[in-house]
């Protein structure tokens, strides 16, 4: 179970609020879009037996301070972890799932001490579309009409594109209610992934050693991102997880525990 909780003030005065638990070298966990650091939790007793854990809630999601989504600025998140990264005072590892790889990313040429990065799937635009053009416009009105369910599937389902299994896989868990009540924070994210714009040729002067995950069954979209920027960071393995999508921390666990585990403790 998590032990303590403290914040952190990022760059521009947000508070970014910190769960630590475990024991060992410390790992920053980034968690994805529509979750908050409890997204982790089915993890947390393997990964608390090597590390000390960190994991951050995003602004706008759990107990970070909320967002104005009209002010809304992708550059905020990317400092929010570089300060918590900077708070931990040491070499850490960093772990981010789907937006908040992207996150932890960018986060690395900020903070000055990340040891490894791992990366599952970040939604970085490179080339093949990610959504058809009315899913927003379509997630917004959800959201106006108070469907917060209705959002959220469609952004599980046209945004995120993920199977139907993996789908019900999370709505069969206490992760469901939290998507449920983070979901007014979707078009703002959705909205910031379509206007960045990553700069492959930047990532090749990153020397921090990552891994970068991928599901053999996630979207042509995020499949092509994740093999872009693993193609072009210059210290960086490829793990393929056969048979999985965008949620092997739900689906299979055991293999994706093993993976992460087997990277961060190799010297």
């Amino acid at each position: 179970m998590l032990e303590h909780m403290s914040s952190i003030e990022s760059m521009d005065g947000t508070r970014i609020v910190c769960q630590r638990s475990g024991a060992g070298p410390p790992l920053v966990l980034v968690h994805g879009s529509i979750n908050d650091h409890t997204n982790w939790e089915p993890l947390l007793p393997v990964l608390e037996e090597h590390f000390t854990i960190y994991a951050l809630d995003r602004r706008g999601h759990g107990e970070s301070d909320p967002v104005d989504g009209a002010t809304y600025a992708l550059e905020r998140e990317f400092e929010d972890v570089a300060a918590v990264i900077d708070a931990v005072g040491e070499p850490t590892a960093v772990l981010g799932h789907s937006y908040g790889a992207l996150c932890a990313l960018e986060a690395a040429f900020r903070a000055d001490n990340i040891a490894k990065l791992v990366l599952y799937e970040p939604p970085i635009p490179v080339g093949t579309a990610g959504w058809p053009p009315d899913t927003l416009p379509k997630i917004e009105a959800l959201l106006e009409a108070g469907d917060r369910e209705g959002a959220a599937l469609t952004f599980a389902r046209e945004v995120a594109q993920l199977a139907e299994e993996e789908i019900a896989s999370v709505r069969s868990t206490p992760a469901w209610q939290t998507i449920l009540d983070t979901a007014p924070t979707i078009p703002y994210e959705v909205r910031a992934i379509g206007g960045y714009a990553c700069d492959l040729e930047r990532l090749r002067h990153l020397p921090t050693p990552t891994l970068m995950l991928m599901g053999t069954e996630s979207s042509p979209f995020l499949q092509e991102a994740s093999e872009s920027v693993a193609a072009t960071l210059p210290e960086c393995e490829q793990a393929v997880l056969t048979g999985q999508g965008h949620l092997a921390m739900y689906t299979d666990p055991e293999r994706f525990l093993g993976i992460v585990i087997q990277f961060l403790t190799d010297d």
